[in-house]
């Protein structure tokens, strides 16, 4: 092993050392399941503001978005605008759902169809699978470049990932998670600031950026390197993604009240927005000084081990690896929670005792890496099948939980139908090749009949006998089984 070799390993060794310290320090002050599962919901600004933008700076947004630079130009800046949009209209449309005490997403979704167990039982199984398949992502993704950037075998830096951000998760619980994300959002700032400056100054500024890219990848978010549509498709594909993504919901359920939620939005959202330049510049650079990689996705690693002196290749590192365990402990998390309050009533219908939530929780945080870590050893196809599949979920998901919230006729019928309708419509596009082409990605169509189906639907079925009031009412009496959420929290208060 090379003597650059073994600093990237102990900076990566370092950091992790660091987050499950702080989980261990966590741990000691964890008393009860909301605690382990939504940090006593008193989550303020800082953390609530600096987890969600790290999650938002995950895999595909920052080591991704430098690969698509790489091929496409300022199209590797749609990320970021995609993400920040989402962000804020999670902000306009959602963030008061914090004074209903919810817990998951697909409780929330229940609450708006009549605390309909249909829909909960439906959102719960399809957005645990889906949480279980992007967690085998981001290992899956920070392991390609731990293996570039170390030369060890790929199989073994899967385990590598997923015992990173596994261990201080499972320790920690969400607070863990949260606090380690703030400081790995800082840390991936610092990084990709410092990569995209230090690159554009190899290439001789913006005039040498130029200089390896071609006319339509230097257009505006490089629509023309793209098309149009698929522009917009990949923009509005992202911002749905934030939208519909149950981790980021979980940042809602978690703050200690509602003006909280909205100042942390509003400044992850700008910060997000800022950061969208920087893949860019980096993945651009990258196509300046070496125009002829095989993979574009090698882009992030090829500036780390070529342009940099191997210490701060190896603070690059962490900040790319940061990417990865920064959203894939959300997504952990988040599906934990999942199986914990929806997933464990629909199969025993009952849900856990109290004082086994935080012990369970633990197991079902060890049993969903396993099975995520399984998934990421398996073939690149099934992953791609995995993240299809999540695709396919989104859209309609958010359509219903659009109509749900805003149209007192939306039905649970009609909910379901607009779920199908978006996962029906997101495969046909995506396997003709044609409609490809044209939309670059699904969502686009997926959105437009989900929303049909889920109004015509809701039309021709009955309407909701059950209030919004009593639906809340009764989902705060089954919830109160764990004694989680009976009693708001710091629901009016101000920051903890």
């Amino acid at each position: 092993m090379s003597q650059s070799h073994v600093i990237y390993l102990s900076a990566l060794l370092a950091s992790v050392l660091l987050m499950v310290a702080i989980s261990w320090w966590v741990a000691r002050r964890t008393k009860d399941g909301e605690d382990f599962l939504l940090a006593g919901r008193g989550l303020g600004t800082p953390l609530v503001m600096g987890s969600t933008l790290a999650t938002l700076v995950g895999t595909g947004s920052s080591l991704g978005a430098v690969g698509f630079a790489y091929q496409n130009g300022w199209a590797g800046t749609l990320y970021g605008v995609g993400g920040a949009a989402g962000v804020f209209l999670l902000l306009w449309l959602f963030a008061d759902v914090r004074e209903k005490g919810f817990m998951t997403f697909p409780e929330e979704m229940s609450y708006y169809f009549g605390a309909s167990r249909a829909i909960k039982g439906v959102v719960a199984v399809l957005l645990f699978l889906a949480s279980v398949g992007w967690l085998g992502a981001h290992i899956m993704g920070g392991a390609m470049y731990l293996s570039f950037l170390t030369d060890m075998d790929q199989n073994t830096a899967k385990v590598v990932i997923a015992l990173g951000f596994g261990v201080y998760t499972i320790v920690g619980g969400y607070l863990a998670v949260v606090i380690t994300d703030a400081i790995q959002g800082t840390i991936l700032f610092l990084g990709f600031t410092v990569l995209a400056v230090l690159a554009l100054v190899s290439v001789g500024g913006l005039d040498g950026l130029s200089e390896g890219s071609s006319e339509e990848a230097l257009s505006l978010f490089g629509h023309e390197a793209l098309g149009p549509i698929p522009a917009l498709s990949l923009a509005v594909v992202i911002a749905v993604g934030v939208l519909a993504t149950p981790s980021y919901r979980q940042r809602i359920y978690s703050a200690v009240n509602v003006r909280t939620v909205r100042r942390s939005f509003l400044l992850a959202g700008v910060l997000f927005a800022a950061f969208s330049a920087l893949p860019a510049i980096a993945g651009m650079s990258a196509r300046t000084l070496e125009p002829a990689l095989d993979n574009p996705d090698m882009a992030f690693p090829y500036l780390v081990t070529t342009l940099f002196p191997v210490w701060l290749g190896a603070f690059l590192l962490v900040a790319g690896l940061s990417a990865t365990m920064s959203s894939g402990d959300s997504d952990a998390i988040v599906s934990v929670t999942i199986l914990v309050r929806d997933i464990s009533q629909v199969v025993t219908g009952r849900l856990p005792n109290p004082e086994h939530v935080v012990r369970y929780s633990r197991w079902g945080l060890t049993a969903v890496m396993g099975l995520a870590l399984v998934f990421s050893l398996m073939a690149t196809t099934l992953i791609g099948y995995i993240t299809l599949m999540i695709s396919t979920v989104l859209t309609g998901l958010l359509v219903a939980s659009l109509l749900g919230r805003f149209w007192p006729r939306a039905t649970w019928q009609g909910g379901i139908a607009a779920m199908l309708g978006g996962s029906v419509a997101a495969l046909v596009v995506n396997n003709v090749p044609s409609f490809t082409a044209f939309w670059g990605n699904a969502v686009i169509p997926s959105l437009a009949v989900a929303l049909v189906a889920g109004v015509a639907v809701s039309l021709v079925t009955p309407r909701t006998p059950i209030s919004k009031e009593e639906a809340l009412r009764l989902l705060t009496e089954e919830r109160s089984a764990l004694e989680v959420g009976a009693k708001l929290r710091g629901g009016s208060g101000e920051d903890a």
